[in-house]
């Protein structure tokens, strides 16, 4: 089985360009008054993708139960807003029996479950306005075969008859935090590296302010290498909203633990930090959970990969009743008004994410 924390399938596999569909603009939303907002804001819909491909998941059995992980996601998702599920047509019975009748089904190929990563961004302009802004996924820097997930955002556009900004940015939705006014927050690791950006740091922040429509970048170093995706912030941090960060450690940082050391660098940065409006961020900490169902040092037990969707907020549990507990209170005088949804997604947490990674919000203008 395939972990994103283990060593990587070979990047000869790892083909298929992303696609630029007609009517794809060279140049970066922000350039156009367009920006990503907050996740917050309404919803038009969620998107989510269905694993397939034997080449990532090669164990059959497992797949089976990610599968239907990723089923309950969906459906839990869809007692509050639309959800669609990404899978070509040949899987859509199949895909039928699992989840609930509220989940539309598009024939759009995947190979993975990664919507944050490789599924469609949306911007708006505060107009009306909605189009797509292009991160020309390459599979975390050619790690993972991605020849349908590295198409998908723009088939998603041609589908919705949207436009799609491209500054030229490679990287994934999942490396970069927004608040949604103006400030982004993320990991160099997962950006200024090779195996997605050539330029320099002020080139890539640049692109990346761009694709996001945002003037104030916030970085941290993160860890090349340690993970498939070079230590995306989604899993550490998120904002709550403009001004205020919620990031998931342990009381004493590990001087051994490259994940541990690297997670206290980033909030002491962000503790010393402002925003694009010049705010000192309001820190909030969620617990490590310990004692968990899974024994496993590839496992990735993220309350803070949540996913608010409209009227609730769907976090995972991960069997430590305290910790759970815990970070559901938290996240319940975080978010008043809204429902707080814990689900067991232990399968996810086994490939190296969590519920954030698997979904992407389509906003409602």
């Amino acid at each position: 089985m395939m972990t994103r924390r283990s060593l990587f399938r070979s990047a000869a596999a790892a083909t298929g360009m992303s696609l630029l569909p007609r009517g794809a603009f060279a140049a970066g939303a922000g350039s156009s008054g367009f920006w990503y907002p907050e996740e917050t804001d309404p919803h038009e819909r969620t998107f989510m993708q269905w694993p397939v491909n034997p080449a990532v998941h090669d164990d059959p059995d497992f797949l089976h139960d990610l599968q239907g992980t990723i089923a309950d996601i969906a459906s839990t998702i869809a007692a509050f807003e639309p959800v669609v599920m990404l899978a070509a047509a040949k899987y859509h019975k199949a895909i039928r029996k699992l989840v609930s009748g509220q989940v539309e089904l598009w024939d759009i190929p995947t190979d993975d479950l990664w919507a944050r990563d490789s599924g469609p961004s949306f911007v708006v302009d505060g107009k009306g306005g909605l189009a797509l802004t292009q991160f020309n996924f390459n599979g975390w820097g050619a790690k993972q075969v991605h020849g349908n997930d590295g198409q998908i955002a723009a088939r998603v556009a041609e589908k919705l008859g949207l436009r799609v900004f491209d500054a030229g940015l490679v990287g994934e939705a999942g490396g970069v935090e927004t608040d949604g006014h103006g400030t982004l927050i993320a990991h160099e690791s997962s950006w200024v590296n090779r195996n997605r950006n050539k330029g320099s740091k002020p080139q890539v922040e640049a692109m990346l302010l761009d694709t996001m429509g945002a003037r104030k970048m916030i970085w941290a170093p993160g860890i090349k290498g340690a993970d498939i995706t070079d230590y995306h912030i989604d899993a550490l941090a998120r904002f709550v909203k403009p001004g205020q960060v919620l990031i998931q450690m342990g009381e004493e940082v590990d001087p051994d633990d490259p994940w541990s050391v690297s997670a206290f660098e980033t909030r002491e940065i962000l503790s010393n930090a402002t925003d694009a409006e010049g705010r000192k961020l309001d820190l909030v900490t969620l617990p490590e959970p310990y004692d968990i169902r899974v024994d496993s040092p590839d496992f990735v037990a993220s309350y803070v990969n949540y996913y608010v969707c409209n009227g609730a907020v769907i976090a995972a549990e991960f069997g430590d009743k305290a910790a759970d507990a815990e970070a559901a209170g938290i996240l319940a005088d975080l978010y008043p008004g809204r429902e707080i949804v814990m689900l067991n997604i232990d399968a996810v947490g086994e490939v190296g994410g969590g519920i954030h990674c698997a979904t992407h919000e389509q906003p409602k203008v």
